[in-house]
């Protein structure tokens, strides 16, 4: 996932987290049905990494059709909208049938146009056109584009039907239709996806042909987990083609608008694309999938398992709150929401780092630039007269896992942990987004923020490294509850600051006597309440003329003058830190420790490095999680019984809490039962897996009380990996700790699966669980 939200955008918040404005959404595509009647082997919906079309009704249902137009008609009086685009799509929308078309059509101008003009449109691979369906198209203003790939023998390479009969003549026979002066007002246009294997002349005459309104050239769907066939080894071989039909399109005199092409020439000349293929304009976009739910652009479904997923329905939730998801809201924030390669390329506003689904990388989400970067780099030159460039090419890495069926196996790849820290970074950068705008009425967190989003343009690691503290988000959300102070925002620029090693000098909030900097410790003796001067400079912080330097004074014990570094436990290149001061750590439901003396906090940091070294050696398949994603232990004071206790906080992702215990073996399930329930909540924060308006309970074996379905979800997703520790380990004690938690794990999955609670992905999510404890030895 990539950097989800820059900080200079607009509002954007995500699921569980909406905000108060967000920029409205004007184009929205909807799912009328899930199912097709060709088989192309290119197709994004069925062919690649995302299969959950399998879970969708094959058509949306009457009621679904009527709360989606209500809540697009909601969104564009709220917003006072002119107009807005609805695409009717699929699978392949003219498997509705005419009837079931016209009364879709009437429903949704029904409901919007009295509010907004709305221009109704379908894409279709044209197998279905008949006379009948034309009709409807032109009762209700709908334009219709037909999916062709060129002649017979370029468009029968993808476009078959499942027993691998041709299309082909079926679809002539529907441009044949939209050609004629009865239906040529329904005509919209073509699109073709490139194949660099098919003559471009050939494709493009044969194009020509069926004298399309307009053409729209895609590239077919990859990324750097699943790059484009590269015949012979050939750098550029899609901008090669391309520009043969560019050659060929300039010669005829631009016969017929080619919307790639018009694109970048529109760029060029300083105005906006036409596409979001190319350019920096906001993709304003949501999809309705058959069942209600609201997703991000579906052409993500090329990229993994769940990458469209928002988590949000048109039964629960307003078309604001999908505008809000991080996902979406990023690919409105232009320049700012690219990657710095992207961002330092000369020709970045022609290409707009290609199309978003094509940046995806496992590792680090979609921050990277196009897989094609190299073909929109010659393309963008020649098109536009730019300049060369040489921009380095990130290379290609693995293939991606399907994230959701990976971490329901119990540990997970470290590929699927990234994918959760970048959920996490996406939510803390929407939060803080939000909180930007109400900083005018305070002094204090206008400073931080100013500098905050400096920080994020020239040092985006360091403010990467302040925004991953668990405690930072955990702030963001109390501050936008009215829980927390906004003047906070200065500390987190500063750390920032410190980060980056720049000079800085601003003011900052004293809390409890402490001025507090995230990731870097605190530094006390000031007045209990008020503002003090904080100047950074290379590394250094200085307040009151008093100076600090994080880098070495954490070895030393503190400082006489008020210096509380944050002390760091290092373990083969893993940074961990032992958090004592943060001043938002406290929200476990057991107290936190008050800092710790020197000799304690020693003692902490050793047996956390045996306890992280035992994970590696026992189960090294969970140390890829707890390796990503956890980033600070927080001392919790001893529990009255004496029991050894941990815990974790869906709002401080990244943090475990832990109660001192005798030995690192003890301290090593700890960790790794704690880093389960980091790994659900994340999960939880974009995908749902069960029905958050169904309030049943059920009793699990760990408990004596009834637990909701989020609390058993977590409590076996937790205990399977307990489980699982302990089943690697030998001797008599092991194998009964093992027995217990693997009877726990069987009877709360059993209960999960029975109850009929979860969604369609959390019952496969549980199955999944079910497959990987029955395969237990």
């Amino acid at each position: 996932m990539s950097r989800p939200s820059s900080l200079r955008s607009e509002p954007a918040g995500a699921g569980g987290e909406p905000t108060g404005s967000v920029t409205p959404l004007t184009q929205y595509v909807l799912k009328l049905v899930s199912r097709c009647d060709l088989a192309c082997d290119h197709c994004y919906v069925y062919e690649h990494p995302d299969q959950s079309w399998r879970r969708q009704p094959r058509m949306m249902a009457p009621a679904t059709v009527a709360a989606v137009a209500g809540r697009i008609a909601e969104h564009a009086a709220a917003h006072r909208l002119d107009a807005v685009r609805v695409v009717l799509h699929g699978g392949e929308p003219l498997l509705a049938g005419a009837a079931r078309l016209d009364a879709t059509a009437a429903a949704l101008r029904g409901a919007i146009d009295p509010v907004a003009r709305l221009d109704l449109r379908m894409q279709s691979n044209g197998v279905l056109l008949t006379p009948a369906v034309c009709d409807v198209l032109l009762a209700h203003d709908i334009k219709v584009g037909i999916s062709l790939d060129g002649d017979r023998a370029a468009n029968d390479r993808h476009r078959r039907h499942a027993n691998g009969a041709s299309s082909h003549r079926q679809v002539l026979r529907a441009l044949s239709l939209l050609r004629s002066p009865a239906y040529r007002a329904a005509y919209a246009g073509i699109l073709c996806t490139v194949d660099v294997a098919n003559d471009p002349i050939r494709v493009y005459e044969a194009l020509l042909a069926e004298e399309p309104p307009h053409i729209d050239f895609l590239l077919p769907h990859a990324n750097w987990d699943n790059p484009p066939a590269r015949p012979d080894g050939r750098a550029t071989p899609y901008a090669d083609w391309l520009l043969a039909v560019h050659r060929r399109w300039l010669a005829d005199g631009r016969p017929v608008p080619i919307r790639l092409l018009e694109s970048l020439l529109s760029t060029a000349s300083g105005h906006g694309s036409h596409s979001e293929a190319v350019g920096l304009g906001p993709a304003d976009l949501v999809v309705v999938e058959t069942d209600g739910t609201f997703e991000q652009v579906d052409s993500l479904k090329s990229a993994f398992d769940g990458a469209a997923a928002t988590g949000l329905d048109v039964f629960r939730h307003r078309v604001d709150d999908a505008a809000a998801h991080p996902g979406i809201a990023v690919r409105q924030t232009g320049l700012a929401g690219l990657c710095p390669t992207c961002r330092a390329c000369p020709v970045v506003r022609h290409c707009g780092g290609g199309l978003y689904a094509h940046r995806h990388r496992a590792g680090n989400g979609f921050d990277n630039p196009s897989v094609y970067c190299p073909d929109l780099l010659k393309l963008v030159r020649v098109v536009t007269a730019a300049p060369p460039v040489d921009e380095p090419v990130p290379p290609a890495d693995s293939l991606s896992p399907r994230v959701l069926d990976d971490l329901a196996a119990g540990a997970g790849t470290a590929g699927s942990a990234e994918q959760l820290a970048a959920i996490h970074l996406a939510l803390v950068r929407a939060l803080l987004v939000t909180l930007g705008d109400r900083v005018d009425g305070d002094p204090v967190a206008a400073a931080g923020w100013r500098l905050l989003v400096d920080l994020d343009d020239a040092h985006p690691e360091a403010v990467r490294t302040v925004l991953t503290h668990p405690f930072v988000r955990r702030w963001a959300r109390r501050c936008r509850d009215g829980a927390a102070d906004l003047s906070y925002l200065a500390c987190v620029a500063a750390a920032a600051a410190v980060h980056a090693r720049i000079r800085a000098d601003l003011p900052v909030p004293v809390r409890d006597g402490r001025v507090s900097l995230p990731t870097l410790g605190a530094i006390a003796r000031h007045a209990e309440r008020g503002v003090v001067r904080l100047a950074t400079d290379d590394g250094d912080v200085r307040v009151g003329g008093r100076r600090f330097n994080p880098d070495t004074d954490p070895a030393r014990e503190d400082d006489p003058d008020g210096w509380l570094p944050v002390r760091t436990v290092r373990v083969d290149g893993h940074r961990l830190l032992l958090e004592d001061t943060d001043p938002h750590r406290d929200c476990y439901d057991i107290p936190v420790e008050p800092r710790l003396t020197g000799a304690a906090a020693v003692g902490w940091v050793r047996q956390l490095e045996r306890a992280v070294r035992r994970v590696d050696a026992e189960a090294p398949d969970y140390a890829a999680g707890v390796r990503t994603l956890l980033r600070a232990v927080v001392p919790l004071r001893p529990d009255r019984t004496g029991r050894y206790r941990s815990a974790a906080a869906g709002a401080a992702f990244g943090a475990v809490a832990v109660t001192a215990v005798p030995d690192d073996a003890t301290l090593a399930v700890l960790l790794v039962h704690e880093v389960q329930h980091l790994k659900l909540s994340a999960t939880l924060d974009v995908c749902d897996l069960f029905d958050r308006d169904d309030t049943r309970t059920l009793t699990v074996p760990w408990r004596d009380d009834p637990r909701p379905v989020e609390g058993a979800l977590h409590g076996v997703y937790a205990h399977l990996a307990v489980a699982d520790m302990w089943r690697r380990r030998p001797g008599p004690v092991a194998e009964g700790h093992f027995r217990r938690y693997r009877a726990w794990t069987d009877g709360a999955i059993d209960a999960l699966l029975g109850l009929g609670a979860l969604t369609p992905d959390g019952d496969r999510f549980v199955r999944r669980m079910r497959a990987a404890v029955d395969g237990w030895q």
